[in-house]
């Protein structure tokens, strides 16, 4: 073979190869830079975090939110100094101090507390709330924790003259407004009118001025306002029978709330059956005596 046919030969064979090398190149960069599909990886949606429960969300916040109404003696009202007082405010701190958060206090009307409570506003609702079927329906109560009988206050003089169904037939009997008081006066005296404001004081006053018979109230708020009646109210002897009114009292919390109540249960349990409750609640009798609430 020729020398020179020799280096042609050589010159095509490495012609060849370079050429190859970079058809292999371009194929490697065209799969490189190939655009990557453009519909996305369907992703797995994230599962939705569970809801805190009010438990949790109290100890969270370390923050026990309860909402009261501070005007009925000896259950919740305010002392000298403007502090939250009574055997009801007393068993709210135990509750706190239980689950080692801080107590807040919202006072605001009674009808209002219910509303609270659903709404999420307050964590626990505690003002000598009685437990009924109705709100029953609307709210979770914890154990009892006091029984009260009910009292028809009168003005001074009245006592007998208003002690029969009969005799209030007719009449204008009182109570706060949003309270089992009402139920009782529409249920076990219904032939008398229903009259209702916001505060027992302004209540009594109705009473003491002769513009309603009387007003129906537990036993404790109906002693402290004719202690401060300056003889101007008394108890009628009229009394509402053990199925009329066999009330008790307890916290109220929103539906789905067993864990918080729980938690109230064991120190209601604890309270009533050490009788410390019991002696808050003379203190804070004592206290409002001396208030002249």
């Amino acid at each position: 073979m020729k020398k020179n046919t020799w280096k042609k030969l050589m010159s095509l064979a490495l012609g060849a190869m370079m050429m190859l090398s970079l058809l292999t190149g371009c194929g490697s960069k065209t799969e490189d830079s190939a655009p990557a599909d453009s519909t996305p990886a369907e992703e797995t949606p994230a599962e939705p975090a569970a809801a805190a429960s009010l438990l949790e969300k109290v100890k969270t916040s370390g923050k026990l939110i309860v909402g009261t109404e501070a005007q009925y003696a000896p259950y919740e009202f305010k002392d000298l100094d403007a502090n939250f007082a009574g055997c009801d405010m007393w068993l709210a701190q135990q509750i706190a101090d239980h689950l080692g958060v801080e107590l807040e206090v919202v006072d605001m009307s009674f009808d209002g507390i219910i509303p609270a409570v659903k709404s999420g506003q307050v964590d626990l609702g505690i003002a000598a709330f009685t437990k009924t079927p109705e709100r029953a329906e609307e709210i979770d109560f914890s154990d009892l924790y006091e029984k009260s009988a009910q009292l028809l206050i009168v003005k001074a003089g009245n006592a007998d003259l208003y002690s029969t169904k009969e005799s209030l037939a007719g009449q204008k009997v009182g109570a706060q407004k949003g309270t089992i008081q009402s139920q009782l006066i529409q249920t076990a005296l219904p032939d008398s009118e229903l009259f209702e404001l916001e505060k027992y004081p302004a209540l009594a006053l109705e009473v003491q001025n002769g513009n309603i018979a009387g007003l129906v109230v537990d036993q404790a708020v109906g002693e402290s306002l004719i202690a401060t009646s300056n003889g101007g109210l008394e108890v009628s002897n009229f009394a509402f029978t053990s199925e009329e009114a066999s009330f008790g009292k307890a916290v109220v919390a929103a539906k789905g709330s067993e864990d918080l109540l729980a938690e109230v249960n064991t120190v209601i349990n604890q309270v009533v059956n050490d009788g410390s409750y019991s002696k808050a609640y003379e203190e804070a009798v004592e206290l409002a005596a001396s208030m002249g609430l």
